[in-house]
């Protein structure tokens, strides 16, 4: 047989370690796209490769009003150091009182001394076949999509406090001295049962208050879920997968740079029983203009967690997808263990065989928010909290 020649065409790079894209042209065959594995950047979870987009980004007015609706499309610079460079935007400023809530861990005669972690692009560059690649535009897009959250979201105790932004350097974020969810769930003894209620409560709270802005977590696991030494407080982060929900959705493998912006669909006109049945004047009104909507795309995140729709790139609600990832993550706190689904199995909404087995305290809860997003998966509300003391019938 004879052998097909094949050279590299194009090597994509993204933020996610051990992740390229490898375009590779046949002689006798039509292009393919083959992930390949090679150390490209920093980042702890490897990650399906993709393109960057635009969006736009805004603060809320008030604690308690969702973000308006998407506006003009923000197309974000090759240089993700140029977020923070001067002038900074006021958005990304540091919110009203940012240490509320936090201790000093020293203080003097003329000051006090706060932890923080200031977070900052980490860009790579690698030359393959003479042409440079980098992962500035997806380090961009996970940079604004974090930022879009911490300034438009209210304080929450479930929620890693947003300190402001440094200029060139990046943003500051609360120091939680703490733990992941997964190096919690893994400690034996097992937890016990009011302790995987407290957990499941302070993550529905922390969830549900992020949802109701009109944002997505985008990539909620148990690696992404700190909890504190001091009092086991839930702190949610990482918000670099983030989406709004009144944005068009496309497909994470479609080069957005060929996508032309979605309209806004007309809104019907407001009509009172009260007008006159022929119009006072024979000059139709103008309609305004319509608005576009911002296109995202949404992006697998870390497995089991993300939801099928989204490993299939057909997720039209991304709230609906954290309600998924919520599901696997109390199955792992039920079972107090990591557990796993095929990937191949979890594109078909297929769950291993006694996946939902055995399990005594989240069990109806679990197969409600496993089931497929267009066939009565259950949504994260506020009322779904918990009774710690007492056993809640669904």
């Amino acid at each position: 047989m004879a052998s097909i020649s094949r050279q590299v065409k194009r090597v994509t790079l993204t933020s996610k370690k051990n992740w390229w894209m490898v375009e590779l042209e046949d002689e006798e065959e039509s292009i393919s796209a083959t992930p390949v594995e090679q150390p490209a950047a920093t980042d702890h979870h490897p990650q399906t490769p993709y393109r960057s987009h635009p969006f736009n980004t805004h603060a809320a007015d008030s604690a308690t009003r969702s973000p308006p609706a998407s506006g003009t499309t923000f197309v974000p610079p090759n240089n993700p150091l140029s977020i923070f460079s001067f002038p900074t935007p006021t958005t990304y400023s540091a919110p009203p009182n940012p240490i509320q809530n936090m201790a000093p861990f020293a203080a003097g005669s003329a000051s006090e001394l706060f932890k923080c972690v200031v977070k900052k692009p980490n860009v790579v560059q690698v030359e393959i076949n003479g042409e440079m690649q980098t992962n500035a535009n997806d380090v961009m897009t996970q940079f604004l999509a974090e930022l879009r959250v911490y300034t438009t979201v209210s304080r929450h105790r479930n929620i890693a406090a947003f300190l402001g932004c440094l200029e060139n350097v990046g943003m500051v974020l609360e120091c939680i001295e703490g733990r992941t969810l997964w190096d919690v769930v893994k400690v034996r003894p097992e937890l016990t049962r009011s302790q995987k209620v407290d957990y499941h409560n302070q993550l529905l709270d922390g969830l549900t208050h992020l949802h109701s802005f009109g944002l997505s977590h985008g990539d909620l696991s148990l690696l992404n879920v700190q909890v504190t030494h001091s009092s086991d407080t839930i702190k949610l982060l990482d918000f670099g997968r983030s989406v709004a929900a009144d944005s068009a959705f496309a497909s994470p493998f479609e080069d957005m740079s060929q996508r032309p912006a979605v309209p806004e669909p007309p809104r019907p006109p407001v009509t009172s029983r009260f007008a006159p049945k022929t119009p006072l004047s024979p000059v139709s009104p103008t309609p305004p203009p319509l608005q576009t909507r911002q296109v995202e795309q949404i992006h697998p995140g870390t497995r089991p967690f993300s939801a099928p729709e989204v490993l299939r790139g057909e997720c039209q609600d991304p709230r609906l997808a954290d309600a998924y990832s919520f599901g696997v993550i109390l199955v792992c706190l039920d079972r107090c263990d990591l557990v796993d689904i095929k990937p191949w199995d979890q594109r078909k909404d297929l769950l291993p065989r006694g996946f939902l087995d055995g399990l005594q305290v989240f069990g109806e809860r679990c197969e409600s928010y496993l089931k497929r997003w267009d066939k009565g998966r259950r949504r994260l509300v506020k009322q779904d909290l918990m009774d710690v003391d007492v056993q809640m019938e669904l």
